[in-house]
């Protein structure tokens, strides 16, 4: 994997102010992410996980600290940032291609490169023959499909996944992760994905970031080293691999989701 920095979050903390009082979300928070990695963020409910997202996003400001993404702070680098949230947010009134073109739109950069990428993206990932549909008449993992389509259409540097399978039923929600999960793994993406779920976050992730209960704090950075015959890190049989139940009980004792 390559070691080169695309994502340098440094001593960030974030405080809410209301008029109740404030709210400590984040505690000096330090990560790197490098080129090619997906990391995944676990940590108990209320923790700023979410926070987190939306401060790499530049949606929010933090309290202190600073993101450089690919050695730029986020004003001049923002575009390059891809967001898929837990809702797909399709337009219901747009068919698939169209719902698929809306970050070019956005963007200002719908061209004839711009469509054919589309194209090619919905007729690789199983959307080809549903470009005229409406997303009513697809499935929930289907249109989770078209809202990451969406997403990398605009051909980000850097993914933000906030829960993106939590709206689906269990069986769906394994299906899509373990589709999705090689989709970024295939197009070489570097993401920062959030989950509750610690079997998805350990099959999908090359390393495991554990928050603490609020203000979140970074408890452990925990490197995947998965071993089973031709998985491919693919997050389905990633799930087979001898080490996965001891990634599991480390990163519940860590959660203290006791407390």
């Amino acid at each position: 994997m390559n070691n080169d920095k695309v994502l340098e979050i440094k001593n960030l903390s974030m405080t809410y102010h209301t008029l109740d009082g404030e709210t400590h979300a984040l505690d000096d928070i330090s990560l790197n992410i490098n080129r090619g990695e997906i990391v995944v963020l676990v940590g108990p409910s209320g923790c700023g996980k979410s926070t987190l997202l939306s401060i790499i996003a530049d949606l929010i400001e933090p309290s202190k600290g600073e993101v450089l993404l690919n050695n730029e702070k986020l004003k001049k680098s923002t575009k390059d940032v891809g967001y898929m949230f837990q809702k797909d947010n399709l337009f219901e009134w747009r068919t698939i291609k169209q719902n698929s073109l809306i970050g070019l739109e956005i963007q200002d950069k719908v061209t004839k490169e711009g469509k054919e990428f589309v194209e090619h993206l919905l007729d690789i990932y199983g959307l080809g023959e549903f470009k005229d549909s409406y997303p009513s008449q697809l499935s929930g993992g289907m249109r989770q499909r078209v809202a990451l389509i969406r997403t990398l259409a605009t051909r980000p540097n850097f993914l933000l996944l906030d829960e993106p399978f939590s709206a689906l039923d269990y069986q769906t929600r394994l299906a899509i992760s373990d589709e999705i999960g090689q989709i970024l793994r295939k197009e070489k993406k570097t993401a920062l994905m959030v989950t509750h779920d610690i079997s998805e976050a350990i099959s999908m992730a090359d390393k495991v970031v554990v928050l603490s209960k609020r203000p979140g704090r970074i408890k452990d950075i925990i490197p995947i080293q998965l071993t089973c015959p031709d998985c491919d890190r693919s997050p389905m049989k990633s799930r087979e691999a001898p080490e996965f139940k001891d990634y599991f009980n480390r990163i519940w004792k860590e959660l203290d989701v006791h407390v």
